[in-house]
Formats: C-alpha cells, structure tokens, sequence
C-alpha cells in the first residue's frame, strides 16, 4: 500500500483543503507550464498540497521521497513549484537508461561546476561531494523508474556520504513503484510514498476553470464531458486542450468557446473518437 503524509501540523504555512483549486501564490519557473500556454495558472490542487507537505518533512529530514501517479497529473510541477520555496532544486537531466556515468555528468550540470565532467568517477564524485557538502539541496530525478540498480547504489552513495543527508525526489509513473519498491535501499531511507492522483469529476467544474480563464464561460455539464472523453483529470490533457482551443478560438473570431467548436476541439485532438 502507498503511505501518505500526514495533515500539516497546527504550525504550518501550507495551504488548507479551503484553498483547494485557488490560484497559487508563485507564479510557476518559465517553461514548466505544459506547451507554455499564455495564462495558465498555478492551482493550489490536493496533489500541489500533499507535496508541499511531503517534501517539507523530506527536506527537514533530508531523506529520500518517492512521488507517484499516472502521467499528466502533475507530479513534476507540484515538486518544482513547491521545491523552489523550500530550498535550491538540482533537477537531473537524464537520458532514457542512465548510467551512474550519466548521474555523475547530470550532477555536474544541475550543480554548475566547471568545465566538463571528469571521466575519471573519483575525480568527479570529489567535486560533486564537495559542492553537496556545501549546502542543504533538493535533487529531483524524473521517471526514476527508468534508474538502474546501479544508479540508485550511486545515489545511496552520496546520501550517505554526507553527514546529514541528502532529499532525493524520485519522481515516476504509477505503473513504476513495484520497480522502486525493489530498491531495498530505499526501505530505510525514505521519508515518505506519495500517491498523486487525478482530478475526479466533482471537482473537474471547480479546477480548469481556475486553471485557465477561457474555460469559466463553459458549463459544468460540458467541462465533465470533455473530460471524460479527452484528459480523465489529468491536468496535462487540459492544457492541450486549452491549447487547441485558443487557436481554434483564434482562427474563428469567436469570443468564447461553444458546443460545436469543443467538438471540433475534441475531434483534433483524439482524431474523432468517441468514447
């Protein structure tokens, strides 16, 4: 079973479930917004509230934190958009089967060290120790599940060579975790397992509307129905729809969307299928 964090403490600065779908206080970092859609916004979403949660007592604790979910729902965002309060992220850009070489390079880029990677690894985890020895940062791996054992006896590595730790975001799809759970190494060095899932459809009407303003002239009704025919609550869906719609409203002269340009909309995106 996935664990999930605890309510935040009487104490804390994070957004309570009334806040739910409000806009976010930060704007999010250019370019993390899916296709850079003009006037997207940054939603206060139960997955952005329990990261915010998660990743506050995996920073205090400098541990691993596992997040999880079906693709489009938000699971990078919440971390970066969350992660950039906390504390400095080092995102790991990483290709499709990393090696601990490809680790020590993307480290070496997410920590702005000079020059290229040394080839030679001891050599390269010197400086990369050195430069994590010299504050407290916030590594995200993306489809960790895509990680070797090898690349994660690398990260034990490092998380234990420094004195107080290392938070770790290991970032992956749902169907990932049974790979992750196979890391034994992770057992003991985790804060934390985090599910995020997916907008429901009760709360479809409240979310994209907040998400983006062209949608709050659409009917609940409508906004259910494409939902359940193109994004299934997925945030990432929304945006390409939100997408097509503003060049749909673009070519037509329209002011706002109605019944027949969604369904054009719908048609593009999915080729005309129905569920």
């Amino acid at each position: 079973m996935l664990t999930t964090p605890p309510p935040p403490s009487a104490g804390s600065d994070a957004p309570t479930t009334r806040e739910l779908f409000t806009v976010g206080p930060d704007a999010a970092p250019p370019g993390l917004h899916f296709l850079a859609v003009p006037g997207l916004r940054t939603l206060l979403t139960p997955g952005m509230l329990a990261v915010g949660d998660a990743l506050q007592g995996a920073c205090a604790q400098r541990r691993f934190l596992c997040v999880l979910g079906d693709a489009g729902v938000g699971k990078t965002f919440a971390v970066h958009v969350v992660g950039r309060r906390l504390g400095e992220l080092l995102p790991l850009d990483l290709r499709a089967q990393p090696t601990p070489a490809d680790l020590r390079a993307a480290f070496h880029r997410a920590l702005k060290l000079r020059g290229e990677a040394p080839a030679d690894p001891g050599a390269a985890d010197t400086l990369i120790r050195r430069a994590l020895a010299q504050g407290p940062r916030i590594v995200v791996a993306d489809d960790a599940d895509r990680l070797s054992a090898s690349c994660f006896e690398y990260l034990r590595f490092l998380h234990d060579d420094l004195p107080q730790g290392l938070c770790v975001v290991l970032v992956a799809a749902q169907r990932g975790e049974r790979r992750l759970r196979a890391q034994r190494m992770l057992a003991t060095r985790s804060a934390g397992w985090l599910h995020i899932p997916a907008l429901t459809r009760d709360q479809v009407p409240t979310a994209v509307p907040a998400l983006h303003p062209l949608w709050q002239s659409v009917a609940p009704g409508d906004l259910q129905a494409l939902d359940a025919r193109l994004a299934g609550g997925a945030l990432r869906r929304w945006i390409v729809a939100t997408h097509h719609t503003q060049r749909a409203l673009a070519a037509t002269g329209a002011s706002k969307p109605d019944g027949h340009l969604l369904q054009a909309v719908a048609d593009r995106i999915d080729g005309g299928r129905r569920p």
